[in-house]
């Protein structure tokens, strides 16, 4: 699987904008019976989105299900080195998920209790936020 990016956005080029806050949505286990969440607000780039995957993906052996419940739609622009102040906005060079407190980011299935930890403990190292391993509440 290739990195994620949006097959289409409505502005090339936006502003920072805030994350602040704690998640109000995504913010528990609705897929599988493990998820890794977040303890952070911060942008996920779309490449450590794929390293957490891979990594995921290596450590079950591809057995079990994957949910990867965050997508990067925010693009960030760049301006290139050496270039003076002024001369408006750089060009797009990669994508962010704003990932906020308690969103619930990858989340897993059909694979045995220590399984699931030790793949999501694997996972969070490739992510730019503090994390926790937490369990689907039965209701």
């Amino acid at each position: 699987m290739a990195i994620l990016l949006p097959r289409k956005t409505a502005h090339r080029k936006v502003r920072k904008g805030k994350n602040e806050g704690v998640a109000t949505r995504c913010n528990y286990v609705a897929f599988g019976e493990w998820g890794l969440m977040s303890l952070d607000n911060e942008r996920v780039t779309s490449r450590q989105i794929e390293a957490a995957r891979q990594s995921i993906t290596r450590y079950i052996k591809r057995g079990g299900k994957i949910w990867i419940r965050i997508f990067p739609h925010t693009p960030v622009t760049k301006k290139p080195l050496d270039v003076k102040m002024g001369g408006g906005k750089g060009e797009p060079q990669y994508f962010v998920a704003k990932v906020k407190a308690g969103t619930v980011m990858f989340e897993l299935a059909d694979v045995t209790e220590e399984q699931a930890k030790e793949a999501l403990r694997l996972a969070s190292h490739k992510l730019p936020v503090r994390c926790k391993i937490v369990k689907r509440e039965e209701f």
